[in-house]
């Protein structure tokens, strides 16, 4: 059997996902029949069917299922190669850090300037995305190290945990629960976070639960709230009372507002900050990036209660906050 080509693969992404030759064969500037030929050389290449054909629909075949997933990840290392490669090439090299603004544990300003001592250091460009972007961001090429919070897929990535930093509860000054000294999540039934999940369940899949908010009964955030909702947007909708959510103590020491108040949560769980690059990496520019990272996180965590606690301190009903 001859080795598979990315083109091939790419044929067969195309009709997978779209489960339709015509609709695939438009998707890819292509006529029908000469697809349709080269998924059946395919198949006739692979010895097996991939696509269960009738007049009325397209459905993949169990094998099928196994190529479509596999082709997706051997598409995007090829892409990521390609971007990769094309960096490397350029006359003056970066290094490309994927983050989500804000949340960098209050480390990033410590780290860019210990990094720049290094010998292999490049000029670092910072990728900024939404949580749960930052992986995508790293597998495709798009970047060569990301600072991100965990959970998150690992296979095929170097992992070096940074901190675990504690979260506390955003909600609006007027909320009955700012007045509350002791909190825990069963606390948070009924209200919402910035994603439309419930809080009780820390955003994890709810059991059936209301999506109205509890603090202002007549915001009602909607059933698919948009995901891409900045800090300031956040802030604001917490501060009208429509969500609540758990920012890092890092965050909340960063911006204080008289409209929120930040309250511990006694059974929330700890933000774990991470940093994550190729397992295949070797880039020395890297390698630096993530000695210098450890060793200012590690040099913060002796100070990281005694800021945790001035949080807490100042956020404590009859205090300003």
């Amino acid at each position: 059997m001859n080795d598979l080509e990315v083109r091939q693969l790419r044929y067969f992404v195309a009709v997978a996902e779209e489960l339709h030759f015509g609709r695939a064969a438009e998707r890819l500037g292509m006529a029908q029949p000469p697809l349709s030929r080269a998924i059946r050389e395919l198949e006739r290449q692979l010895g097996v069917p991939l696509l269960e054909r009738t007049t009325r629909r397209v459905a993949l075949t169990p094998a099928g299922e196994v190529l479509l997933r596999d082709a997706r990840t051997a598409l995007d290392a090829v892409a990521a190669a390609a971007r990769r490669t094309r960096r490397a090439g350029r006359p003056e090299p970066v290094l490309r850090l994927a983050l989500k603004a804000d949340f960098d544990g209050g480390l990033l300003p410590r780290i860019l300037s210990a990094y720049q001592e290094e010998p292999a250091a490049l000029p670092v460009e910072l990728v900024l995305g939404g949580r749960g972007e930052q992986e995508p961001t790293l597998r495709d090429g798009r970047a060569d190290i990301a600072l991100l919070p965990g959970p998150f897929n690992t296979r095929g990535l170097d992992v070096e945990p940074l901190l675990t930093e504690p979260r506390l509860l955003a909600v609006a000054a007027n909320d009955p629960l700012a007045a509350r000294t002791c909190l825990h999540l069963e606390d948070l039934k009924g209200r919402v976070l910035p994603d439309g999940s419930p809080a009780d369940h820390e955003g994890f899949p709810p059991t059936p639960a209301t999506t109205k908010a509890a603090g202002n009964p007549s915001l009602v955030p909607p059933p698919s709230p948009p995901s891409g909702l900045d800090l300031a947007q956040i802030f604001s909708l917490t501060e009208l009372g429509g969500i609540v959510w758990f920012p890092p103590t890092s965050i909340a020491r960063r911006h204080p507002r008289p409209g929120i108040a930040y309250r511990p949560v006694e059974d929330l769980t700890p933000l774990e900050l991470t940093l994550a690059w190729p397992g295949e990496s070797r880039s020395a520019a890297v390698a630096a990036f993530v000695r210098v990272a450890v060793g200012v996180a590690a040099a913060a965590a002796g100070v990281a209660e005694e800021a945790v606690e001035a949080v807490v301190v100042a956020a404590r009903p009859g205090r300003s906050s």
